[in-house]
């Protein structure tokens, strides 16, 4: 024999990585005749590992979508490193043995050494990283805090605007600490992002916290979108099903900031390179904070902004982003010697949020891929938003008046469904809608300084 020919299907598709190692190695074997598997039927079996020269086993990354792939493709038993073991044993109903070397395997597979699968019992959702962070810290934002509850527990994109030092990014680590505790179906799916990003950090159990994610202002549109060579993950998508913090937001590249809105309306991306195109969920809840001025003392004596710095400087966001923004909340300075009393705890807020999100879950449990109200679509908005006449009255002159974009109504919709989930009401009222309508801060400020101008 002078030479051997693999063919990788589909052979028009480039293929990367050492995943393959292991499983052409043992194709080659069989082929050739020199190992008779007698035990399995080919088909039900899989391979996943790099084999080194030596011909042991290595472990590979991305191992958790390979297994879940594998499952719906019929396969039964996978062999791979037993490195990768611990990550794998995540996906039930599979065995997997784990093989140090490519003898092992032979061995295995021939019948002459038995390995017993690993049903890993699976170790506890892990517990939330940073416990000392607590809402029950935040002081003097009473009613701002109001609106941080509405957006976590509808799942709506936040932005805070205040000078600094005033608390805002002290309230965007803490939101994390009220989101509910992720369901099964999204761990795996966040754990399936990060296994092929290469970070899963603990593979023995599902992670329990959502994914909280705040790049520097520096960062490149690549590094927030996802792309590279080979098409990774970026930080938009390891904040799936989590919080996407972007600090000093209107410092972020003009560029990566429109790279968002597609993102945002549709919960995914799609990254296109030469050799192929990688699609990666990305529904996450945008929390942006920026500074109300160039200097961030807008409204103090010590502010020497013109009016013109401080247009050209709110409209770095665009007219697509701020429409996005579904919540847009001035952030103030605190009197720091009279707000002694202590806030409310991270568990008290989860415990309403949990109870607003599980009125949406049963709501929505028909339509796939619709879990919160911020993810409704127009249709969906026209079903479960209804409004009574009165409300209609309201949001007509509110929309006279500021001109808002139909984009725009529907987030004033959405927000008031999710205020009235929080009260425990069927239907949204002339109150819901009124609260509503004050959760724009920003929107109507830049509106006014256009009429000034």
């Amino acid at each position: 024999m002078q030479k051997v020919v693999f063919n990788l299907a589909p052979s028009d598709m480039r293929k990367t990585g050492t995943h393959f190692d292991l499983a052409m190695a043992v194709g080659l074997l069989v082929r050739t005749g020199q190992v008779k598997i007698s035990k399995f039927p080919p088909i039900k079996i899989g391979f996943i590992g790099e084999l080194s020269l030596n011909a042991s086993i290595r472990p590979v990354s991305g191992i958790l979508p390979m297994v879940m792939k594998a499952k719906e493709a019929g396969i039964k038993t996978l062999i791979m490193a037993k490195e990768n073991v611990a990550e794998a044993s995540l996906v039930k109903d599979l065995e997997i043995i784990g093989c140090d070397t490519l003898k092992e395997t032979i061995d295995f597979l021939e019948g002459k050494i038995i390995f017993h699968p690993n049903y890993n019992p699976r170790k506890p959702a892990s517990n939330p990283k940073n416990c000392s962070v607590d809402f029950s810290e935040v002081r003097g934002h009473e009613r701002l805090l109001d609106y941080i509850m509405i957006a976590a527990a509808g799942g709506h994109n936040l932005l805070l605007i205040g000078p600094p030092g005033c608390g805002k990014t002290m309230i965007a680590q803490r939101i994390p600490t009220i989101l509910p505790r992720m369901t099964e179906e999204e761990a795996l799916e966040v754990m399936r992002i990060y296994s092929v990003a290469n970070q899963l950090r603990d593979k023995s159990r599902l992670i329990g916290e959502r994914p909280f994610r705040a790049p520097h202002h520096n960062a490149s549109t690549n590094a927030i979108i996802g792309g590279g060579t080979h098409a990774l993950p970026g930080e938009i998508s390891l904040a799936h099903q989590g919080v996407l913090f972007l600090d000093e937001i209107a410092e972020f590249a003009r560029k990566t900031l429109e790279g968002l809105r597609q993102p945002l309306e549709d919960g995914s991306v799609t990254i296109s390179r030469v050799w192929g195109t990688n699609t990666y969920p990305a529904s996450f809840m945008l929390v942006g904070a920026m500074n109300p001025c160039p200097c961030g003392y807008f409204g103090q004596s010590k502010c020497r902004c013109t009016d013109y710095e401080i247009q050209s400087y709110r409209k770095k966001l665009s007219g697509p982003i701020m429409d996005r923004m579904d919540i847009q909340k001035y952030v103030g300075n605190v009197d720091f010697f009279n707000s002694s009393n202590q806030g409310k705890s991270s568990l008290e807020l989860r415990k309403k949020i949990e109870q607003a999100r599980a009125i949406q879950f049963d709501r929505y449990k028909d339509y796939p891929g619709i879990t919160w109200n911020a993810q409704l679509n127009a249709s969906l908005i026209h079903q479960f938003c209804q409004l009574d006449h009165e409300s209609i009255n309201l949001l007509r002159s509110v929309v006279d008046q500021f001109h808002y974009s139909g984009r725009a109504i529907h987030k004033y919709i959405k927000i008031a469904r999710t205020i009235a989930d929080l009260e425990g009401d069927f239907s949204i009222k002339i109150n819901h809608l009124q609260k509503s309508l004050l959760s724009r801060d920003l929107e109507k400020d830049n509106h006014v300084w256009e009429k000034r101008g």
